[in-house]
């Protein structure tokens, strides 16, 4: 077989292999998806018994059952079927993370800056959304159909690597292992819907969203322009919030009214 002819077909099925694996998020926006839940969540899970090795965990027993308060009011407003662990980070980074597989992480270095139940709430239904949403399925798809030449299982299972670095990136591991692979500015906006909507259907206040954003922005200090990044500036995201918070009021006000009211501390 020539090598025009081999070229030929290779492009066919790459054609065919894309236009079979599009998919809708759950805000209608069209994404590539070529890897199976089952993958995805073998990957996460792996990624996240690393982490739980390299990265002490907390032993504060209040810290920890004030996280899984927060973290399971959200999670019981998904349609997931997952059975979530959710553990806490002794770590100062101010930071949380939800991995396919149903896998979540919190710094406590995070709890310094989300200060009470409603702003963590705010955090943890965004993260959640990224995972809820497939961005990770996304990111790794893309980064896979642009021929970046990893071999999922084999670079995870393998020794540290750049590869690996940059397959853990795309999970939504990059600040972990010291690769800056932030979420889009299209997925951290539809994450920042999703996580709104989460929060308010678990009674949390989503007003309170806006607080943490502000707070965040205190904490973090001078940040580039947004066009040097691939995160909303703090005022973006905000307005985006704003744009969404009638409806996330009334999605409060019914959960409330539902007696969902919880008391995490």
């Amino acid at each position: 077989m020539s090598y025009s002819v081999l070229l030929t077909r290779l492009m066919l099925l790459a054609i065919v292999l894309l236009s079979t694996a599009c998919a809708t998020s759950p805000t209608g926006r069209k994404q590539l998806k070529l890897f199976p839940e089952s993958q995805m969540s073998q990957m996460g899970i792996s990624s996240y018994g690393q982490m739980k090795k390299d990265t002490p965990l907390s032993k504060n027993r209040s810290v920890i059952n004030y996280v899984n308060c927060v973290a399971n009011a959200i999670t019981a407003e998904t349609t997931s079927a997952y059975q979530w662990e959710v553990n806490v980070f002794a770590d100062e980074a101010v930071n949380a993370f939800a991995l396919p597989g149903g896998k979540m992480g919190v710094y406590k270095g995070l709890l310094q800056v989300a200060i009470n139940q409603h702003q963590l709430a705010a955090v943890l239904g965004h993260e959640v959304a990224h995972v809820l949403a497939n961005h990770g399925n996304e990111r790794v798809s893309v980064a896979f159909a642009a021929d970046s030449g990893m071999k999922m299982a084999q670079v995870l299972a393998g020794e540290a690597s750049a590869q690996k670095s940059q397959l853990l990136a795309l999970l939504g591991l990059g600040t972990q292992v010291g690769v800056l692979l932030p979420y889009g500015r299209t997925q951290e906006s539809e994450a920042d819907v999703l996580g709104l909507e989460y929060m308010a259907k678990a009674g949390f206040d989503p007003r309170q969203s806006i607080t943490l954003w502000e707070n965040m922005g205190k904490a973090s200090g001078k940040k580039p322009p947004e066009l040097l990044s691939t995160h909303p500036s703090n005022k973006t995201r905000i307005d985006g919030l704003n744009r969404q918070m009638e409806k996330a009021m009334a999605l409060y006000r019914q959960a409330r009214a539902n007696n969902k009211k919880p008391n995490c501390r």
